[in-house]
């Protein structure tokens, strides 16, 4: 039976953690966006009038919040467990009477719930700066929570893996980030040339991005079955990897 106690307990102090940092947690975000709107909103955009019909200040939309669900997943629930670790209050997690699985659904839940919430943020400033409609509200929400969830098992991983600070930060800097700046967030990949075309569907980050356009304005790169399929995929391989984790203790119980 799970003990929905200790998932309150944990998910509780992680979002408690949150509202403690809520201008670096949540304020940031929107300055973010802001910028990014005034520097390819206004300056690429007066240049490139609409792609596939849409505006291109609504077209990059689904592309900064994708940039910043996959980023703030990633740091949310990296930092979650690592910092246990490094202080060594991971131990007293470890020796309570929880399972992995109770563990994860409480840091996890956390760093999706706080990603969701900096993602619908980032979704209500941008409508003060082009008009938005979405056209599949349920599977924008599908594909928001699935992309949450999935890249903060992802984090939790990344948490569990890291030895210091310098890694915590490796991977998100270093091949997150310029996956989602190469995988169309501010462009469509048909405007790239055919052989460009072909290597930039060897980007993960394409499908994601590609099936939340979708869901806002129904233009897609490649097929939504295909993108919803490549997010499950990846996070049936995130759960396997930290059940795994956990079964042999790697980097638990040194």
């Amino acid at each position: 039976m799970i003990n929905l106690h200790a998932i309150r307990v944990i998910y509780q102090q992680e979002m408690r953690r949150a509202l403690e940092t809520i201008a670096q947690s949540f304020a940031s975000p929107v300055i973010s966006t802001s910028l990014y709107f005034v520097v390819f909103g206004s300056a690429i955009g007066s240049r490139i009038n609409s792609i596939e019909g849409v505006s291109y200040g609504a077209f990059i939309v689904p592309g900064l919040m994708m940039l910043a669900l996959l980023t703030q997943s990633i740091s949310n629930a990296s930092f979650a467990i690592f910092f246990p670790k490094f202080t060594g209050a991971v131990y007293e997690i470890l020796s309570a009477p929880i399972s992995f699985v109770e563990i994860l659904i409480g840091y996890v839940g956390a760093a999706a719930t706080k990603s969701m919430i900096i993602g619908l943020i980032i979704l209500g400033t941008a409508g003060f700066f082009v008009p938005l409609e979405i056209a599949h509200p349920v599977w924008m929400l599908t594909f928001l929570v699935l992309t949450c969830i999935s890249f903060s098992l992802f984090g939790f991983i990344i948490g569990l893996w890291a030895t210091n600070f310098e890694k915590l930060q490796l991977i998100p800097l270093l091949v997150i980030t310029p996956l989602v700046f190469l995988g169309g967030s501010f462009y469509s990949v048909d405007m790239l040339p055919p052989a460009w075309q072909t290597v930039t569907l060897f980007n993960p980050v394409v499908y994601l991005i590609s099936g939340f356009r979708w869901s806002f304005f129904e233009v897609a790169d490649v097929s939504v079955g295909l993108s919803l399929t490549m997010i499950l995929v990846f996070l049936s391989a995130c759960l396997t990897l930290v059940g795994w984790m956990f079964k042999t203790g790697y980097r638990l119980k040194q």
